[in-house]
């Protein structure tokens, strides 16, 4: 028996509630399945029976996967409610059938305490448009957007797998090869995003999905803006956009002039995080982890994880560097270097730059050296001067002593 879409709603409601861990929800869906086969059980009765969960707990998360079809359900005609997928800070999601086409999709929907803020509403719907400018085969496709009843709804394709967080979560390192793999589709993503003159700015872990058949889908264009946006850059100018873990430093910052380069490097965080098992910065607080992002040296991977190949590590620290300048141009860059480095071939891109970002460095550092000489004597040259002119006094002496002599002698 596969495990159901109640089942899922049931898990992951546990733990969006906090009465189980992730690690406690893994362990009861290995000892569902390893059930469901001889006693098929529900998700449910195996939480109580391995004490996961209490009864009255239960019931509570019962009570609320009801409620909240029977709300979205009564709110949104055209689409017939199979439960829920998943709530955040900004909203709730649903999965629904669409009646008119007969397909399974996805539902966000803006929780009402949201709905009497012009700027949530229009961050809402500027997310379903900026979704429907993009056609891409790794980017979650949008439907529709829309109000009903008072409720802002965007219908999106539905997706059956899980998130690069879910196995995060979970404890799982990914390994060089299958990192590269999943990283090459969400870079593939962002190349035709760029190209439509949108930036993501929130590319992380739980925006990155993966289909059960093995297709990487870039999710979540709450934070997208278009690059000719202009207005919106000024209002937020000063405000940094993003999630601490793998935010650019540009968006700390709060620049106007965001870019592909602040996407390339929230990838290259979420690589990272991928291959060694953590995130680039780590800190008790949001705070510090940006101030780490804009001050610190990173760690090189290979540093933290030595069975990955110099070429990966190049690849990551370059994505990651600081400055945006001294990154990856485009999304397209970081797909040639990974592929060579897939074919363990050296990423060649990211070595020229570097090459010439230290030489750069290094022509600056003659430029300081030869200014320095210009205004300062040197050390080795101010003491030959100091001892030529104290022998010319002696010789001066010397012979004013002679003369003196001499003259007195025929005296």
């Amino acid at each position: 028996m596969a495990e159901t879409s109640y089942d899922s709603m049931f898990g992951r409601l546990a733990v969006e509630q906090q009465f189980v861990t992730a690690e406690e929800l893994r362990k009861a869906l290995e000892r569902y399945k390893a059930l469901s086969k001889e006693n098929p059980q529900t998700l449910e009765k195996v939480m109580i029976e391995m004490g996961f969960i209490t009864r009255s707990q239960a019931l509570r998360l019962i009570q609320s996967i009801r409620d909240s079809s029977k709300m979205a359900a009564n709110q949104i005609p055209g689409f017939q409610i199979l439960g829920k997928l998943g709530q955040g800070a900004m909203a709730v999601v649903y999965k629904a059938r669409q009646l008119s086409l007969d397909r399974v999709v996805a539902i966000k929907v803006l929780p009402s305490k949201f709905t009497e803020n012009p700027e949530y509403v229009s961050r809402f719907y500027k997310e379903g448009k900026a979704a429907a400018l993009l056609n891409h085969p790794n980017i979650v496709q949008a439907i529709d957007v829309g109000e009903s009843g008072g409720r802002h709804y965007f219908v999106m394709e539905y997706v059956e797998g899980k998130t690069i967080h879910d196995d995060l979560a979970a404890g799982k390192i990914f390994s060089e090869e299958e990192a590269i793999d999943i990283i090459l589709q969400v870079a593939s993503a962002l190349a035709h995003a760029h190209a439509k003159k949108l930036i993501h700015r929130d590319v992380k872990p739980k925006n990155i999905m993966i289909t059960n058949s093995g297709v990487v889908k870039l999710a979540d264009m709450g934070l997208a803006r278009a690059t000719t946006d202009v207005e919106a850059a000024q209002s937020e100018a000063g405000k940094a956009y993003g999630t601490p873990y793998y935010i650019a430093p540009e968006q700390i910052r709060g620049e106007l002039d965001i870019d592909p380069r602040a996407d390339i490097y929230a990838l290259g965080a979420t690589l990272y995080h991928m291959v060694t098992g953590r995130v680039p910065f780590e800190a008790d607080n949001p705070s510090d982890v940006m101030r780490k992002h804009l001050k610190e040296a990173l760690i090189p991977p290979d540093h933290i994880n030595t069975s990955l190949s110099a070429g990966v590590s190049e690849v990551i620290e370059f994505m990651m560097a600081k400055r945006k300048e001294q990154r990856y141009t485009t999304a397209d860059e970081v797909i040639e270097d990974l592929q060579a480095v897939r074919r363990g071939e050296p990423p060649m891109i990211a070595e020229a730059k570097l090459d010439m970002n230290a030489l750069k460095g290094l022509e600056e550092g003659e430029a300081l050296k030869v200014e320095k000489k210009a205004d300062t004597p040197s050390l080795s040259v101010a003491p030959y001067r100091v001892g030529l002119i104290a022998l010319s006094f002696v010789v001066v002496v010397l012979l004013f002593v002679i003369v003196w002599l001499v003259l007195m002698m025929r005296a």
